[in-house]
């Protein structure tokens, strides 16, 4: 797995990065929002740990600026806050994951693990490999569109909880209620799964 690290912290910094590569993951280290976004440019990762409180900005909002270039990867936070509104951000953004310091560098790994150790995700009688992004019923490979598959990850990454609309529009090529509404429809028909619209919250797609 190869993960992009970005925190300012030097002493911290060199300590999850010797830690995680020690445990094998291949990591590229980064002080600056403006280093993240150019090694992100240059190369796909398969995780981003980011810390919020940056010199040069914030881990939120570079997160933001990622969603905004279809960068889907997923991304735990490293923080030292404790605002619920800046971590409620980051979860509607599609983050897997907050760390809140301090805390002991393995915990860092046992939530990385933790996240990445289902290779297939069963959701009913669909499963879903969250690295190839192919859903499969009963074997059988599913042709979803790229919005579909995204759309249907968007959800099942926060199943039994409210994805609100402008969640979703980051799933769109050209977002609106109508594309929306279309794109969900046909992702129902195409997975045979049931997408609660809870009106002027959201969509759901429940625990089962």
């Amino acid at each position: 797995m190869n993960i992009l690290l970005l925190e300012d912290d030097r002493t911290l910094s060199e300590t999850l990065c010797d830690l995680l590569k020690g445990e094998g993951y291949d990591v590229d280290l980064v002080y600056t929002m403006q280093e993240a976004e150019e090694k992100s440019f240059h190369q796909s990762y398969d995780l981003y740990l980011f810390d919020i409180n940056l010199p040069d900005g914030d881990g939120i909002e570079l997160l933001h600026n990622l969603r905004h270039a279809e960068d889907e990867t997923p991304t735990i936070f490293i923080t030292a806050l404790t605002d619920i509104n800046t971590i409620a951000k980051g979860f509607e953004l599609g983050a897997l994951d907050y760390i809140k310091k301090p805390f002991e560098p393995e915990e860092l790994l046992i939530r990385i693990e933790a996240k990445f150790s289902q290779k297939q995700i069963v959701y009913g009688h669909v499963s879903y490999d969250p690295h190839s992004k192919i859903p499969r019923i009963d074997g059988a490979i599913v042709d979803l569109s790229n919005v579909q598959s995204k759309l249907f990850e968007k959800l099942l990454m926060h199943k039994g909880s409210i994805v609100t609309k402008e969640m979703l529009y980051e799933c769109l090529e050209h977002p609106s209620d109508t594309a929306l509404r279309v794109a969900l429809t046909k992702l129902k028909q195409k997975l045979n799964i049931d997408i609660k619209n809870i009106r002027g919250r959201g969509y759901l797609l429940e625990e089962l």
